[in-house]
């Protein structure tokens, strides 16, 4: 064997039996936590290996996983040994002074105090050498190229760590950095998965055409649940500077009720997406809030809010609020998230609005052709019905003045006068099918009462009307009842039928059976089409029910 270029004292150095057992001890332990991680242990076990590993590895008597938060602070993850007492899991520190985590966040590199009652300061500086810590060293944690955190080693002995320490310690950082990608990557799975879910739930309703306060309160309801947060809610702005709850998800719907109104002003996130359009985020526990709003979130225990803006066809129209009570503020990626249920939202909105418009219009139709019929009727009634009335007695006047023996001149006139009558009976009852002029003069239920006894087929009404309704909700229910009526007559060989009128508060209620044959279909463009546009048009609802052989039944709504 070739000796030529060896360096013998590195030889000897490198076959030391203590450093061959100090580095077989070392691979040991890394062995150990690298089957954690390849097991897919979770990032806790992990870290507890790794303190506990480094810990004993390198003879200190505290070893910590710090990760780095926002605003300059630093949170314990993991903590081993004897020393530990003041650095629990989950306490939160701010990264200011002289120490070893600070100096690893500043420089983003590995960084040692020999001496830390001589030269360090700062919250955590005083936490450490509470336990009687004289000499730390600390290694940066890089995940993905960022600065994740510190894994920090301390010892209460006099002499300082020794040099090779931070190399040491280095050794872990990738096998944590790894365990972290390989749990972020399943948890962003996870969390991308439940996301589409909870968005294709939203998106069904949408695009069902639910109601906005169903989509309202569903939107709430998913972001709660997706978000660590403990309120969700949706809010309008208002002309008058005001935000209106529109729904709410969570643990303070008490103090901000659904339908509860705010005035916007000072610091807080409702009033800041108004002022900017764009989303909004405020650390409560960390700066100032102001205004009513500010007040109240104070109030309910809130620590952080992030506000994104709803934008309806260009416009602001609200916005998604989410506020948690947790000392650690919200996800940087929080705002990200909500964008897609704002979108679905503002959807959801617009559609309403068209459906709004449409019906508006429709309804603007019908009450305009209704209109007309009015003003047909009137002029039939007020005119030629009047002049006919007028002809008749002129004639009748004529017919008593002609002399006796003028027979074939008598029954000519008679002939007129029989003629005119049937004239004036069919402008009248056309007069009366264009618009019934009791409906306007006597209401619903006396013009129910006059189409009863007209009807071809008997008809057996029950009518709780206490009360005049308005015009266009009495037309189409009298309309609703001649259609019916005219069916059960013309097509369902019917014998009886009976209405059932019922007007609560809110809504007017009609069902109208008959014992015909049935089979009735609006599908097949029947006078039910017509019938069912017009209650479509004021906002009602028609349901048939028309088995064969089994008679037809029509169950009418209308809001009032």
């Amino acid at each position: 064997m070739s000796t030529q270029g060896i360096d013998w004292g590195t030889y000897r150095d490198q076959t030391d039996p203590a450093q061959l057992a100090q580095l077989a001890e070392e691979q040991a332990a890394l062995r150990r936590v690298a089957t954690l991680v390849a097991t897919g242990a979770p990032p806790e076990e992990a870290f507890a290996a790794v303190a506990e590993e480094a810990g004993q590895l390198l003879r200190v008597e505290l070893a910590t996983l710090f990760r780095y938060g926002p605003g300059r602070t630093a949170t314990s993850v993991t903590t081993w040994g004897p020393a530990g007492e003041n650095l629990p899991v989950g306490v939160r520190l701010p990264l200011e002074g002289h120490n070893v985590t600070t100096l690893v966040f500043e420089t983003g590199r590995p960084a040692r105090i020999d001496r830390y009652a001589d030269g360090s300061s700062g919250p955590l500086s005083a936490a450490v050498r509470e336990t009687g810590i004289r000499s730390a060293v600390g290694t940066p944690l890089l995940v993905e190229g960022s600065l994740w955190g510190a894994i920090f080693a301390a010892s209460t002995l006099e002499q300082p760590l020794p040099p090779g320490a931070e190399a040491r310690l280095a050794s872990f950082t990738e096998l944590v950095a790894t365990a972290i990608a390989n749990t972020e990557s399943r948890a962003a799975l996870a969390r991308l998965a439940a996301e589409q879910a909870a968005l294709r739930r939203v998106a069904t309703l949408v695009a069902h055409g639910a109601a906005p306060e169903e989509v309202f309160t569903a939107v709430a309801g998913e972001v709660g649940r997706l978000l660590p947060v403990d309120q969700a809610a949706l809010c309008r702005y208002e002309p008058d500077g005001t935000l209106t709850f529109v729904s709410q998800w969570g643990s303070v719907t008490a103090r901000f009720p659904v339908g509860s109104r705010w005035m916007l002003g000072g610091r807080n996130v409702g009033t800041l997406v108004f002022q900017t359009g764009r989303p909004a985020r405020i650390d409560y526990s960390a700066e100032p809030s102001s205004g009513p709003l500010g007040v109240g979130i104070r109030a309910a225990g809130l620590r952080s809010a992030i506000g994104t803006p709803i934008i309806v066809e260009g416009r602001l129209w609200g916005t998604i609020p989410v506020a948690s009570r947790r000392e650690q503020p919200l996800p940087a990626d929080t705002e990200a998230r909500l964008v897609s249920f704002t979108e679905l939202v503002a959807t959801a909105i617009a559609n309403a609005d068209s459906r709004a418009e449409l019906m508006a219009s429709r309804a603007r139709i019908v009450a305009a052709a209704d209109e007309t019929r009015r003003r047909i009727e009137r002029n039939l009634h007020d005119g030629i019905q009047q002049h006919l009335v007028s002809i008749m007695l002129d004639l009748r006047a004529v017919q008593s003045a002609v002399p006796p023996g003028l027979a074939e001149l008598e029954a000519g006139l008679s002939r007129i006068a029989e003629g005119l009558s049937g004239v004036f009976d069919q402008t009248r009852e056309i007069s009366h099918g264009i618009h019934p002029a009791i409906l306007s003069e006597r209401g619903l239920q006396a013009a129910l009462k006059a189409l009863a006894r007209r009807s071809a087929v008997p008809v057996e009404l029950n009518l709780r009307v206490e009360r005049r309704l308005p015009g266009h909700l009495e037309v189409a229910a009298y309309y609703a009842v001649s259609e019916a009526l005219a069916n059960a007559a013309k097509h369902a060989r019917a014998s009886a039928v009976q209405v059932e009128l019922d007007t609560p508060e809110t809504v007017v209620r009609l069902a109208i059976s008959d014992d015909g044959i049935g089979g009735a279909d609006p599908a097949r463009g029947s006078g039910l089409t017509g019938l069912s546009d017009r209650i479509k048009a004021v906002g009602g609802t028609l349901d048939v029910t028309s088995p064969t052989g089994c008679g037809t039944t029509l169950l009418i709504e209308i809001p009032v």
